[in-house]
């Protein structure tokens, strides 16, 4: 018997438990896999660290940056985002709508009429990301840069995609932004993330460990079953939890199908749900010169993979002295685009491309590769979403099963907010 059981051991259930600790609230984390982490886990081979995908800090959250801080003693490391592009040979600083210049002249010339008459034109209510791609960029911009690489990275066209997740992800400059941009060959900065910290040792993941102590975790628990009246957590081996309060950071497609008694137009609203399954290939090289951008995006479909990281560039504790890393990753979604091929055959053509595109020499020193699925990824905010999600949260929440987390309330969380969802669940099951 425990006052709160809490779902999932990942940033989310983890910022979840801290605030149970805090008011002195018996709880346990159950978690499926053999260690705790969720999407935040690192791994280690052959001197060379690698997260589950790209993970920083930039949070602007003063308490949640202490207690990162505080997590990994001060020893952490600071950096100045740097992040490109790449289309069709070109490199461009990011955001490219301010940095078009070096670009076909007729490309250039599109891109700026069409902002202009973009600009002086009244938008209405858009329907789609399209939409609103199209009301805020132009038709020209738009289409070559971010309809292009949405597709790539989302599975799906923007026409398919809804709004309410863009935040401060695309940058929406002003005339003489984009004028300057196409004009001057100094790049404007003005990336929505400047300064990014991360663990000088350890991965990102080190930014959590000492959570996994001041914790109860049990490991290697899959959850059977959920009913949510009777506050009981039934467990694969047959054992059972009974719990006040239940907490869950599982995705909504994966929880709905084990909670009893769920309606069948509640059932068929999650299944609609999508994310995206990324296949990150990691490189380890015996040089440190592979790259001066942190991450960088992939507009072009002949390119295998759509975005680079490095990260080498984030502390030399993730890499054998001198050496290099980088994690390609490569988009599929179960609803919109099928990984049909095995993870591991991903492999040479993401070092193949990264030598066409001079990152990897072609007498490349390749010391350490390998290929990682991460069944959700990212949440494809489809339109399917915008109508079912409220039917699914509306019905855990209305029977005592409280969610958080990018996957638990499927929403476009960064590592702060998820941690923050966390309590804010924590503090619902406190408030019942």
């Amino acid at each position: 018997m425990s006052d709160v059981v809490v779902i999932g051991a990942g940033l989310a259930g983890l910022g979840a438990a801290e605030r149970l600790r805090s008011e002195g609230r018996d709880h346990l984390i159950l978690e499926k896999e053999e260690r705790p982490g969720g999407h935040t886990r690192s791994y280690e081979n052959l001197g060379y660290t690698f997260d589950e995908g790209p993970h920083v800090s930039f949070t602007s959250d003063e308490g949640f940056r202490a207690q990162l801080d505080d997590n990994v003693g001060g020893q952490f490391e600071t950096v100045k985002a740097v992040v490109n592009n790449l289309w069709k040979g070109h490199w461009i600083t990011h955001p490219a709508q301010v940095n078009l210049n070096g670009l076909p002249e007729d490309l250039v010339v599109g891109c700026v009429r069409d902002f202009v008459q973009a600009f002086h034109t009244e938008p209405g209510r858009p329907d789609n990301y399209a939409d609103w791609l199209l009301a805020s960029f132009g038709e020209t911009f738009a289409r070559t840069f971010p309809m292009e690489y949405g597709h790539r990275y989302h599975t799906t066209e923007a026409a398919n995609m809804s709004t309410d997740w863009l935040g401060p992800r695309l940058y929406r400059p002003e005339i003489e932004e984009v004028l300057r941009g196409a004009i001057s060959p100094t790049p404007a900065d003005v990336h929505y993330i400047q300064e990014i910290r991360y663990p000088s040792l350890g991965g990102f993941e080190s930014f959590l460990r000492p959570w996994y102590t001041t914790n109860q975790i049990e490991c290697g628990q899959r959850v059977a079953g959920i009913d949510p009246e009777a506050g009981t957590v039934r467990m694969a081996d047959g054992t059972r939890h009974q719990a006040g309060s239940i907490i869950s950071s599982v995705p909504l497609p994966d929880l709905i199908p084990l909670v009893d008694r769920v309606p069948a137009d509640v059932q068929e609203a999650a299944s609609l749900l999508a994310a995206t399954v990324c296949v990150t290939v990691n490189i380890g090289v015996d040089r440190d010169d592979i790259s001066e951008a942190h991450w960088s995006y992939f507009y072009d479909r002949d390119i295998s993979f759509v975005r680079t990281s490095y990260p080498h560039l984030l502390s030399p504790g993730t890499v054998p002295t001198g050496c290099g890393s980088v994690q390609a990753e490569h988009y599929y979604s179960t609803k919109y685009r099928p990984l049909d091929v095995s993870p591991q055959s991903l492999i040479e053509p993401t070092i193949s491309d990264l030598t066409r595109i001079g990152v990897l020499r072609e007498t490349e020193n390749v010391v350490f590769a390998e290929a990682r699925v991460l069944p959700h990824a990212n949440v494809i905010f489809d339109l399917d979403r915008v109508e079912v999600l409220p039917i699914v949260l509306d019905h855990l929440r209305e029977r005592g099963i409280e969610t958080c987390g990018r996957f638990g309330e499927w929403g476009p969380h960064w590592t702060d907010q998820s941690f923050l969802s966390g309590e804010a669940a924590a503090q619902r099951a406190l408030d019942r």
